[in-house]
């Protein structure tokens, strides 16, 4: 590949990532001023403010992982790695709270590759402020990766490397099959349905 070619296809990704971005920025802020965001990263969060975030989080990834794995097992190379469902079950376990009523948030028919891997980006992204979270729930309840925080443990001191892995492969996967507008309402999709799964199952 020549260098002329190589900076090119660099640009081609900064721009797609920067779409995705920005496009979903609306989305995305509006889900993060939610109340129940907003009190896993409030030094006052209550037990019972943890355990209910975890439960709605667990129906997201679980039923990310039941519907929407299985329909990038072969875009994604470490999917299996990324599986995170059981680590909330265990948090919970951890912490004597019970999983509430399980509820599917995302219509999984007929979804697209681009779409589920816009879907994935979101689930994925959330590893990255689960870094930040964690430091939350340590200083609040003195739990660590190990127990009773492991989900927003995420991949421990490689979640950086884990997130960069699925952005190459995200990137590449957009270049190959021209998907930039799938990916953008994939991901546009997932904010806006965890965001009513959230603010329609939580007090207000």
């Amino acid at each position: 590949m020549s260098l002329e070619n190589s900076i090119t296809d660099e640009s081609i990704t900064l721009t797609f990532l920067e779409n995705l971005r920005s496009k979903t920025a609306t989305s995305h802020k509006n889900l993060e001023a939610l109340p129940i965001s907003k009190s896993i990263v409030n030094p006052k969060i209550t037990m019972e403010e943890y355990a209910l975030y975890l439960s709605l989080m667990h129906d997201v990834v679980n039923n990310l992982e039941e519907a929407i794995y299985p329909i990038l097992s072969d875009v994604i190379p470490d999917l299996i790695e990324r599986k995170k469902a059981q680590h909330i079950l265990n948090d919970l376990k951890f912490t004597k709270s019970e999983k509430k009523q399980s509820h599917s948030p995302f219509d999984t028919t007929q979804i697209s590759i681009p779409f589920a891997m816009g879907i994935m980006y979101v689930v994925e992204g959330s590893t990255i402020g689960g870094r930040f979270i964690i430091k939350n729930i340590q200083e609040s309840f003195g739990f660590d990766e190990e127990n009773g925080a492991s989900y927003f443990g995420g991949y421990g001191n490689k979640t950086g490397s884990y997130w960069k892995k699925f952005l190459n492969v995200l990137t590449d996967f957009e270049t190959k099959n021209n998907a930039e507008e799938e990916i953008i309402a994939g991901a546009d999709y997932a904010f806006r349905t965890i965001h009513k799964h959230l603010s329609e199952n939580s007090v207000s």
